[in-house]
C-alpha cells in the first residue's frame, strides 16, 4: 500500500524521544548565564519561587529551590532586570523544560538604562508623573517616616538635619536595603506599612549616591507604583544633585540630596520663631492705628461748624470714644500678655525638646538599631551600640 510508512526503523515513543531530548538539553546547558526581565513571581508555600524571565522574544520558566532562596536570601518582584544563572531541566511529564536558578545579579548598565527609558517612557504615557498626581507636603509635620537603610549616611544626615531644623518632630524609620535584587520589595513594604498605618504626615524615601546599578532598587516599576499608590506625601531623594531615579519622577517632591530632603519637609525653627514675633508687632501697630483714626475723625467732627448745636452729643460720643480706647486698650494688653506667654511657653517648649542640650552638657546618648535607647532594658544583647556625643558618634560590639 503506497500510502503506508514503510517500517525500515524503529520509531521512538513519546517518553523515548522525550528522554533523548532531556538528555541533551541536561547534559549541554549546564552552569549557564542568562539575562531577562522577571514576570509572574511567585513565592509557594513551601518556600519555592517560580517565576518567568522574558524579553520581547521568549519566555523561559524558571525556579528557585527553597534552599538557595534561603542560602542567597532573594526576594524577587515583577519587572527586575537580572542575571540569573543555573541548569536546564526537561520535566518529562509535561514535556516542559525550566531553567533551574542558583545565582541571581543586578542586569548590566547597558540593559538597566535600556530599561529605565522604557520605564520612565510607560509611567509617563500613564499619567504617574503629573503634576495633578502630585500631593502638597505639609508646613508644619509632627510625625515624619523615613524609608532607607539604618546604616547609611543618608539617614544620619536627614536625622541630624530634623533635629536641627524642627526638633518638635518625631522620627520614624523603616529600615530597607537600598542595592542589589532584595532592596525593592523591602521599600515596596516600608511605603505600604507607613501608607497603611495613616499616621505620618510625610514620607522621606532616600539613599547617597552610586552607580546606576547600585541606585537601580528605586527605578524598579513595583516601587515607581508604590510611591503612586502611597496614601502620604512622598519625597524623594536618591543619589546626589545629577542623579534621577523613576521614583523621583513619581513622587510629590523630588530632593537632590537625603539633606535637602529633610529641609523640604520642614519649617526652620528659628524663622517661626521670628514669624511670630513679626506677627505680634503688626497685630500691636494695626490696633492702635484704628483707634488712632477713629478718636481724630471724633475730634474733627466736634470742630465744624455745623455741630456747634450738637455739642453734649459730641461730648457724648468722645466720651463713649475714651471708654472704648480704654477698653481696647485693656483688651490689647490683655492680648499681647497672652501672646507673650504663648512664645515663652512655645521657647520653653522647643529649648527643651532640643534632643542635643543634653549632649552640649557632656552627655552621652545610646542608639540600637536606629533608635533612641532610654531604659537599661531596652538594650538588647548581642547588638552593637552607637553612642552618640556632641562632636561625634561611635560604634560599639
Amino acid at each position: 500500500m503506497a500510502d503506508q510508512i514503510p517500517f525500515l526503523f524503529d520509531i521512538p515513543t513519546v517518553t523515548e524521544l522525550t528522554t533523548k531530548i532531556k538528555s541533551l538539553l541536561e547534559q549541554n546547558f549546564v552552569d549557564i548565564l542568562v539575562e531577562g526581565e522577571a514576570s509572574n513571581v511567585k513565592q509557594s508555600a513551601n518556600g519555592h519561587i517560580y517565576f518567568t524571565l522574558k524579553d520581547s522574544g521568549a519566555q523561559l520558566p524558571s525556579v528557585i529551590w527553597r534552599n538557595t532562596v534561603q542560602r542567597l536570601g532573594i526576594q524577587l518582584t515583577d519587572g527586575q532586570q537580572i542575571v540569573v544563572g543555573g541548569d536546564l531541566q526537561v520535566y518529562a511529564p509535561h514535556g516542559r523544560y525550566q531553567l533551574i536558578v542558583s545565582l541571581v545579579q543586578q542586569a548590566g548598565i547597558g540593559k538597566l538604562q535600556q530599561a529605565f527609558e522604557e520605564l520612565k517612557a510607560k509611567l509617563k504615557a500613564e499619567g504617574l508623573f503629573e503634576d495633578i498626581h502630585k500631593k502638597p507636603i505639609p508646613k508644619f509635620p509632627t510625625r515624619i517616616g523615613v524609608v532607607t537603610s539604618k546604616t547609611t549616611a543618608a539617614f544620619q544626615d536627614v536625622r541630624s538635619t530634623l533635629e536641627k531644623r524642627w526638633p518638635m518632630a518625631e522620627i520614624f524609620l523603616y529600615h530597607a536595603s537600598v542595592q542589589g535584587v532584595n532592596a525593592a520589595p523591602e521599600i515596596v513594604r516600608g511605603l505600604q506599612y507607613f501608607s497603611a498605618e495613616q499616621t505620618m504626615d510625610v514620607i522621606i524615601l532616600t539613599r547617597g549616591g552610586g552607580s546606576l546599578e547600585d541606585l537601580w532598587p528605586f527605578n524598579e516599576e513595583s516601587v515607581a507604583r508604590a510611591v503612586f499608590d502611597c496614601s502620604i506625601p512622598v519625597i524623594s531623594a536618591v543619589g546626589h544633585e545629577v542623579d534621577f531615579s523613576i521614583s523621583d519622577f513619581v513622587a510629590d517632591l523630588r530632593a537632590a540630596t537625603p539633606t535637602q530632603a529633610a529641609v523640604f519637609a520642614t519649617p526652620d525653627n528659628n524663622e517661626v520663631n521670628m514669624l511670630v514675633e513679626d506677627l505680634t508687632r503688626r497685630m500691636q501697630l494695626q490696633t492702635v492705628g484704628t483707634i488712632k483714626y477713629y478718636k481724630d475723625r471724633v475730634e474733627n467732627l466736634a470742630k465744624a461748624y455745623a455741630l456747634q448745636a450738637v455739642q453734649q452729643k459730641i461730648i457724648n460720643a468722645r466720651n463713649s470714644v475714651e471708654r472704648f480706647q480704654e477698653k481696647m486698650d485693656n483688651q490689647l494688653q490683655v492680648m499681647l500678655s497672652e501672646k507673650k506667654s504663648l512664645i515663652t511657653e512655645l521657647l520653653h517648649r522647643i529649648e527643651k525638646e532640643n534632643p542635643n542640650a543634653p549632649l552640649e552638657k557632656g552627655y552621652v546618648r545610646v542608639w540600637q538599631n536606629g533608635s533612641w535607647v532610654k531604659l537599661k532594658k531596652s538594650v538588647k544583647a548581642g547588638t552593637p551600640l552607637e553612642l552618640e556625643w556632641f562632636d561625634g558618634t561611635k560604634t560599639i560590639d
